[in-house]
């Protein structure tokens, strides 16, 4: 049953449940995300194979655990060639919007006479993609990962991505992966696959940084290994909220809520509007459009929308948006008359899509910018993966004598106030070694 919420009669408790989402089977799985942590640690090759012969594929050996070069040739083989024509097309695009976002390599401001300051900017030195499968296979995460991972110029990336029931890698993701110009895949997913690459085993390294959308599995993993290796933004289960007003058609905007919600059954979608009557036309033709899709994906959806998602009324835009601001969807879709006005006061949305012919399809693959995107709340704070997931910032500093000159003194009072003698000391004692000279 599609659930159908008024935002004024919302109880406290269900209120809690929508904002929460799926936080609540992240925290359930945290003992058991432990668990395999530890035996990953522990016994490394010996207990990946046995997570994924468990989980994955039943006659998995630890020789299946790196893509082989044939691998990579047989994907290629099996594709036809217009699939692998989308994913060179959609590359290009993700590509060229990453390069716009490429900084300088150094720069630097006089901040006063004989003072420089800058920053260089650096590649991390080696990084982890987890690209999922499982309820389905994504090039598409492949690209949004690689792309800006390779024009950030990481020297060592590798990715982690499930086996099919057969031991090897979705045909299309390594294509992927081999267009982005990366060759290290290894076959391992779920929470094995981020132990491996935070600690290392036999075959697999561990790396400094591992990014990428995953299950509430996955992302139990990394909460418990934040700290230990940089686990990126938080990013899955999927979800979205599709804002509308009067001026909506309410097919597109039942058409699209089931985008994110046909993810898996710990994804959330909702519909917010004002208008009653988009949402009762909403609700009425969304069972026709649910009609249509396969078995596996129709239970999915399903659950999401009679779990974490469903139709929302408000009392008007300015509602809808303050509601859209508290919950910080990680897609938002805006479906209102004048969609650039509403973006004035939209502040929290791990992507903004504006108007009718901008569905989340379009942005998951090839508009350009990256869908890999903050969830649970955290788009308040976080943004979409960029090459700024993949570069440091390493600040620089130069004082000719002028510029010293100018410093030493006042450094050394506030050294004195904050009680660092050490700190005061290299001053003033330097200042007799230089009148020395």
């Amino acid at each position: 049953m599609i659930q159908y919420w008024e935002l004024d009669k919302l109880t406290a408790e269900q209120r809690a449940k929508i904002m929460t989402r799926a936080e609540q089977d992240i925290r359930d799985l945290l003992p058991l995300a432990q668990e395999v942590i530890d035996d990953i640690r522990a016994n490394g090759n010996e207990a990946v194979v046995k997570y994924a012969r468990k989980f994955d594929a039943e006659n998995f050996t630890a020789d299946m655990l790196r893509a082989t070069p044939e691998d990579f040739a047989a994907a290629r083989a099996n594709l036809d060639p217009k699939l692998i024509a989308a994913i060179e097309m959609a590359y290009d695009n993700i590509r060229t919007f990453h390069e716009e976002q490429m900084p300088e390599k150094m720069w630097f401001t006089e901040v006063k006479p004989g003072i420089m300051a800058g920053e260089k900017i650096s590649p991390i030195a080696s990084a982890a993609l987890y690209v999922p499968r499982g309820k389905g296979a994504f090039p598409s995460v492949m690209l949004m990962l690689a792309t800006p991972a390779k024009v950030a110029g990481v020297p060592r990336v590798v990715v982690v991505t499930p086996p099919r029931p057969d031991g090897k890698a979705d045909d299309a993701s390594l294509v992927a992966a081999e267009i982005c110009g990366i060759d290290e895949v290894y076959v391992v997913g779920g929470i094995q696959s981020i132990a491996a690459v935070a600690f290392g085993t036999e075959t697999i390294p561990a790396v400094d940084k591992i990014i990428g959308p995953g299950s509430s599995y996955v992302s139990s993993a990394k909460r418990l290994l934040y700290g230990t290796v940089d686990v990126g933004l938080p990013a899955g289960p999927s979800e979205s909220i599709i804002l509308a007003d009067e001026n909506a058609d309410p097919r597109l905007a039942a058409l699209d809520l089931l985008v994110e919600a046909e993810h898996g059954p710990d994804s959330a979608a909702i519909l917010v509007t004002h208008s009653k009557e988009v949402a009762e036309k909403a609700l009425e033709i969304l069972p026709e459009y649910i009609a249509e899709l396969p078995a596996w994906r129709r239970e999915f959806v399903e659950t999401v929308l009679s779990n974490y998602g469903g139709v929302m009324l408000t009392g008007s835009l300015d509602e809808s948006i303050a509601f859209v601001n508290d919950y910080a969807p990680e897609h938002l879709e805006v479906m209102v008359k004048d969609p650039f006005i509403a973006l004035n006061k939209i502040n929290n949305a791990g992507e903004i899509l504006l108007g009718d012919m901008t569905p989340i399809p379009t942005a998951n693959y090839a508009l350009g910018l990256n869908a890999i995107l903050p969830t649970g709340g955290f788009a308040k704070t976080f943004s979409s993966v960029s090459i700024w997931d993949f570069l440091k910032r390493s600040g620089v500093g130069y004082l000719s004598r002028e510029g010293y000159d100018y410093l030493q003194e006042n450094v050394a009072m506030l050294a004195d106030y904050e009680g660092f003698p050490a700190h005061a000391q290299a001053l003033r004692i330097r200042n007799q070694i230089l009148n020395e000279d």
